[in-house]
């Protein structure tokens, strides 16, 4: 008898070879699992955010991600909007730093 190997575990025969089916299948639910769970409610997200950039128009209350709320002076057709924060103050940003554009009358309301 062996001080680290018990008698049952060394008398043990081979491990039982299975062929590589199941490990494909393993791999493929969780590609499976990963597109649905990760990958697709992420392009929804960027497809939703592509839309709300393209619709941005003058006149438009938004909040940008850096947390200003303003309405929209001028949109540029090289990816840039004024924002006007007040009646004296106007921001220009880049058209991606909107995250969301908020209902009508929503500045007045604060």
């Amino acid at each position: 008898m062996s001080l680290f190997i018990s008698d049952a575990v060394a008398s043990a025969g081979p491990a039982s070879a299975q062929g590589p089916i199941p490990m494909i299948a393993m791999l493929a639910v969780f590609g499976l699992i990963f597109y649905f769970m990760i990958l697709r409610p992420q392009q929804k997200r960027a497809k939703e955010h592509k839309n709300l950039m393209a619709s941005i128009g003058k006149g438009d209350e938004v909040l940008t991600t850096g947390g200003l709320l303003g309405r929209v002076t001028k949109v540029s057709d090289t990816g840039y909007i004024v924002i006007a924060l007040n009646d004296t103050t106007e921001v220009t940003i880049k058209r991606d730093f909107v995250a969301a554009v908020l209902p009508k009358g929503t500045m007045k309301a604060l």
